[in-house]
């Protein structure tokens, strides 16, 4: 069954749609929104050997030419310096304005071809076919796009809104275990954030089989959940800010080990968690919320706490944190499951936090 949402942004609205195996319907199904010939797809090593052929059967059975470009999997491929060898290969398959990137595979995939396509010609239009779970209920959905400097994450980024969103949750079957606990940090950050019935329903899920089961609602509920932020804000500079909650100590955690220690959502949990342990303290949040986040990580596998030595190369991390708005670092905390806000305060918040 086909879910379907709509993304109200005036000229740049557009749609999601849900479905298992959607992957094979594609060629048919982007004929209804472009009318050109040409298709150029971003992918990595990983999700081209489950679906590239997949992908490319669909886009040539509906008529379409199509150029495949391989990277290698991982955080470290989100680089500005992967840029001109992408902008190469567009220009080697004389992509114009007119033409199509679609984007397949996980949030690195997303946003470094979401960046390509904004920055190639000013901007070519461009689809997500998002294959991770933080994919598919978050960075794909939103028009965030960017790559990321030695000095930081996502440090160099714009917001380019896509033609179209597909998602097939049968994809998620051949995510590993590390990928698939990594996606659930995200989802359960929208139920810590906004949806407290969410949340306790993700807490009595017993394991993946389980989720998998009810991955299309779950999936949908995030989803619907970004879009409404998304509408109210689309440039991140209040509501849609929420969707950040543990992200600035998750990324600067994520920066602390190079990459390569703490997947993504493995450090939003940290985050989560520890933010809320320190809210707690300050009298932001209700006593026994930290609690709960560390049992539904605890639950789902990932890691709620980590031990760094030097706090002060977290805070020159989150000193440079893209929710710097002049002196003042604004942080997401929740009040209580389902209920976050908005707080004013600067990097030493964090001071003593690990």
């Amino acid at each position: 069954m086909e879910r379907k949402l709509h993304v109200d942004l005036q000229e740049n609205s557009y749609d999601i749609f849900i479905e298992k195996g959607i992957l094979s319907l594609l060629g048919e199904k982007i004929k209804s929104i472009y009318n050109g010939e040409k298709i150029f797809v971003l992918t990595d090593k990983n999700v081209n050997k489950h679906y590239g052929n997949k992908l490319k059967k669909s886009l040539e059975k509906a008529g379409f030419m199509t150029k495949f470009m391989v990277l290698e999997p991982g955080e470290a491929t989100k680089s500005f310096n992967t840029l001109p060898s992408i902008y190469d290969e567009l220009l080697d398959f004389k992509i114009t304005r007119k033409d199509l990137i679609i984007t397949l595979g996980g949030g690195v995939i997303g946003d470094l071809g979401g960046f390509a396509a904004a920055s190639f010609l000013r901007g070519v239009p461009f689809i997500q076919v998002p294959t991770s779970i933080v994919a598919q209920v978050d960075s794909s959905v939103g028009g965030k796009v960017a790559v990321d400097l030695e000095r930081g994450k996502n440090l160099v980024g714009s917001f380019y809104q896509p033609k179209a969103v597909y998602i097939d949750a049968e994809v998620l079957n051949t995510l590993s275990d590390k990928f698939y606990k990594d996606g659930m940090g995200e989802v359960i950050k929208y139920g810590c954030i906004k949806d407290r019935e969410f949340f306790y329903k993700l807490k009595s899920l017993k394991n993946r089989a389980q989720v998998m089961d009810n991955i299309e609602e779950i999936i949908y509920n995030c989803c619907l959940i970004k879009k409404i932020v998304v509408e109210i804000d689309e440039r991140d500079l209040g509501e849609r800010m929420l969707l950040n909650f543990g992200h600035t100590l998750g990324h600067a955690v994520e920066k602390y080990y190079n990459f390569t220690g703490y997947s993504h959502g493995e450090a939003v949990g940290i985050g989560m968690y520890n933010i809320t342990l320190k809210s707690e303290n300050e009298g932001l949040t209700k006593k026994g919320v930290a609690q709960e986040i560390k049992e539904i990580l605890i639950n789902y596998g990932l890691p709620y706490e980590v031990d760094i030595e030097n706090n002060d190369i977290i805070l020159d991390t989150i000193a440079l944190d893209k929710k710097n708005m002049g002196k003042v670092l604004k942080i997401i905390v929740i009040k209580d499951i389902g209920e976050s806000i908005i707080y004013d305060t600067i990097p030493e918040f964090f001071k003593g936090v690990k």
